[in-house]
């Protein structure tokens, strides 16, 4: 039996970058800093992350809030958390 992908939404990605980016960070100094934090986050896969080829785990979120200085919920664009909500309740 052919089992097929499901594509992943990525809501994240364009914000992280954003953020990344104000904050004069580069993907590599990005992904040092998930690094140090035990994330194992490489350059390529920040990448991916912020392209939204690639899902992100929570633990990742975690990390990239974290070297951001921000709290996780502003790693989504505006609205998301409440749409998401509103579909699930």
């Amino acid at each position: 039996m052919e089992q097929k992908r499901s594509k992943t939404r990525n809501l994240t990605g364009s914000t992280i970058r954003r953020l990344r980016v104000s904050h004069s960070f580069t993907q590599e100094m990005l992904s040092a800093r998930c690094n140090i934090l035990g994330c194992n986050l490489t350059r390529g896969t920040l990448a991916k992350i912020e392209a939204g080829i690639r899902g992100v785990t929570d633990n990742e979120l975690l990390a990239i809030a974290s070297s951001l200085h921000v709290k996780v919920d502003l790693l989504y664009p505006k609205n998301a958390l409440k749409s998401l909500r509103d579909t699930i309740l």
